[in-house]
């Protein structure tokens, strides 16, 4: 169903009767909404609102349990931490789904308050307030992955809880396999294990690149796994203060060949989302100057933006526009 909606690799996607009007853009550039669908605009408004009724009705087209994108906007959503625990407790048929949204809040909520800075930039205070979301976070995910012990999306967000309270590796080793035993090519799963693999969180240099190398290795052509090897470079960049490590020839011919097997290839599905996966290969290829492939990226992006990954850049949005001019 999703090909016929979004369609297959390079090929246009055929029209979608959920897809948001393109907003006004700014230079050709427009910050992608609800992931560009009617029905998660829906639920984002339900869960703004507060009315859990109205959320439940509007989640009924997707499977929280393993969409993460879908997820990611309700958790994103400031204060839905107000209303959600009343629904945890009173709502025993929907209980999981309401332990899912809600410790998926507290994680972004936690993060919230720690903020991105260093941590050595990080108070005490932020500190406590971090661990304590984060403690409410793994209580609820931990319960929602045993209510429902078919879905993904509670155990990857546990990495990410795990690795903010740093329960080092046997615990977040297991819940890796966790995840990985419900679906061995999440994208999701994948991306966070590559935070879990760098230097600052404990590991060693290259260690999340050979991850990555490994695991697009093993994924069939067409799969949005690829997605994970421009990620790792895009880490490695990060990591490394190398501004000149995309730059580098065998790099760049590294990252033509994982946008042929995956976001290019005729297997690749436009599914709901896809947008970010675009995002990834454009931010690397931008970065490494690979100008045909990053053409061909951004032209088929048509000028929408998301979030993630360019966050990783001062003034993201604007540096997607000037990129997108200069390729």
């Amino acid at each position: 169903m999703f090909g016929r909606l979004f369609g297959r690799g390079g090929e246009r996607p055929a029209a979608d009767p959920y897809a948001l009007p393109t907003p006004r853009r700014k230079g050709g550039v427009y910050r992608l909404q609800a992931l560009g669908d009617a029905r998660v605009l829906a639920l984002v408004q339900a869960a703004e609102a507060g009315d859990w009724e109205a959320v439940k009705e509007a989640a009924l087209p997707f499977d929280l349990g393993r969409e993460h994108q879908v997820l990611a906007e309700v958790a994103e959503v400031a204060g839905v931490q107000e209303w959600i625990g009343r629904a945890v407790e009173e709502d025993k048929e929907h209980r999981a789904l309401a332990l899912l949204i809600s410790g998926s809040r507290h994680v972004v909520w936690g993060w919230e308050a720690r903020t991105s800075a260093r941590a050595v930039d990080v108070s005490q205070e932020q500190w406590r307030v971090f661990h304590e979301r984060l403690h409410i976070a793994e209580e609820q995910l931990l319960e929602a992955a045993e209510l429902r012990p078919e879905w993904i999306s509670p155990w990857r967000r546990l990495l990410t809880s795990g690795r903010g309270m740093s329960l080092g590796p046997a615990v977040t080793e297991a819940r890796l396999d966790a995840a990985l035993r419900r679906d061995p090519l999440d994208l999701g799963v994948h991306m966070e294990w590559l935070s879990q693999l760098q230097p600052r969180w404990g590991g060693e240099p290259g260690q999340a690149l050979a991850f990555a190398r490994e695991a697009f290795a093993g994924a069939p052509d067409g799969h949005r796994l690829g997605c994970v090897l421009p990620m790792a470079h895009i880490e490695e960049w990060v990591e490394s203060d190398r501004m000149d490590h995309l730059e580098n020839p065998r790099v760049r011919e590294e990252l033509r060949l994982a946008a042929d097997r995956s976001i290019f290839h005729p297997a690749y599905e436009r599914r709901l989302g896809w947008q970010e996966d675009f995002n990834i290969f454009a931010m690397a290829l931008s970065l490494a100057g690979e100008k045909p492939a990053g053409r061909r990226v951004y032209r088929e992006l048509d000028g929408a933006f998301t979030p993630w990954p360019w966050k990783y850049i001062s003034q993201p949005e604007a540096m997607y526009a000037r990129f997108r001019r200069r390729l």
